[in-house]
């Protein structure tokens, strides 16, 4: 593909049209890895929405590498920080599990909630982090994790979803039993 086919898919991405930026991305994807460095620099444009249709063209691509996607976690717009958590949920990898545990505490609810997320999709390479979290993070960053726990279905969890059950919050106690329920431990749990 010649740098002018790409200058115009490119342009297309970042028309302002939603509709055309949707439409456009498959045939980004269709380049394969020789899109990725473009959209790479975009990722890095002074505008938050090139940065956000640059994140969104990279989560669709099977080529981009959950390395790429951590930084713009740190992204000022928390736009562009939901849809790199979101890119995560598409690419999960257990490189991502540190800074998808940071992101937990996003003051984005949307981004931290995604986090939780693609730390479920990771599956068991998230579980002691998030056993960690569930130590000493406040009540909003507990009940991510623990869905986030409640969805990997691992039996190091056990203890902290039985912990959780007598927590004063009613999510937590929700994610814990739901949780007890989908690792088939299904009993009746009576608080002395």
């Amino acid at each position: 593909m010649s740098a002018v086919e790409m200058r115009d898919l490119l342009a297309e991405l970042l028309s302002g049209d939603d509709q055309r930026a949707e439409n456009i991305i498959p045939a980004l994807v269709e380049m394969g890895k020789a899109a990725i460095p473009a959209l790479l620099d975009l990722t890095r444009a002074a505008e938050v929405d090139s940065r956000w249709w640059a994140v969104r063209a990279l989560a669709a691509s099977p080529h981009t590498r959950t390395e790429d996607l951590l930084p713009l976690l740190s992204d000022s717009a928390p736009e562009v920080r939901a849809a790199t958590a979101l890119a995560l949920c598409n690419h999960p990898h257990e490189a991502a599990v540190e800074a998808l545990v940071k992101t937990l505490a996003d003051e984005d609810s949307l981004t931290a909630g995604l986090a939780g997320t693609a730390l479920g999709k990771i599956g068991a390479p998230s579980v002691p982090s998030l056993l960690k979290v569930m130590t000493d993070a406040p009540v909003s960053v507990k009940i991510l994790a623990l869905r986030a726990l409640s969805e990997i279905k691992d039996h190091r969890a056990i203890p902290v979803l039985m912990k959780s059950l007598s927590e004063d919050s009613a999510l937590l106690q929700y994610w814990a039993q739901e949780g007890l329920e989908r690792l088939g431990l299904n009993m009746v749990y009576v608080k002395p």
